[in-house]
């Protein structure tokens, strides 16, 4: 199982701004720059996470973005799932485009769904404050990892 890019990303931006002093407005190239990442790339991810209630943006002069939820309200699995649009681990589990001549009587595709099932209910046990437990040491990297 390999995450996206953009479901890494969206998950750095919340444990980034999970670290964050209370109310205190980031921005998207201040992560960029922690991160070295693409701001572009970020920007995409900054906007699914907006749409899905869990980050506040605000605009103009002074904005920036914030969580939208305590981190204990926002839970790792849902994210992931809100994030990842491809769960075709193997050809068979695309039912418009599998061709699996093995499909009628396989039983590898109910071992894999399975164990997708059980990734995800690891991640299901998790929320973003499980993540940021350590606020000060992660703030410390974060202030490293600035050019």
């Amino acid at each position: 199982m390999n995450l996206t890019l953009f479901t890494d990303y969206s998950l750095r931006v919340l444990i980034y701004l999970a670290t964050q002093e209370e109310k205190r407005l980031a921005n998207i190239q201040e992560i960029s720059d922690v991160y070295r990442i693409s701001s572009n790339h970020l920007m995409k991810s900054v906007h699914k996470l907006g749409k899905l209630g869990l980050i506040e943006t605000i605009r103009g002069r002074n904005g920036g973005i914030r969580l939208g939820k305590d981190p204990s309200e926002i839970n790792i699995g849902w994210v992931v799932r809100q994030t990842e649009e491809n769960w075709n681990l193997v050809e068979c589990f695309d039912t418009e485009n599998g061709s699996c001549v093995l499909d009628p009587s396989c039983r590898l595709k109910h071992v894999l769904r399975q164990a997708l099932n059980a990734y995800l209910a690891v991640l299901d046990a998790y929320s973003l404050a499980d993540l940021v437990v350590d606020h000060a040491a992660l703030r410390r990297l974060f202030e490293q990892g600035r050019p």
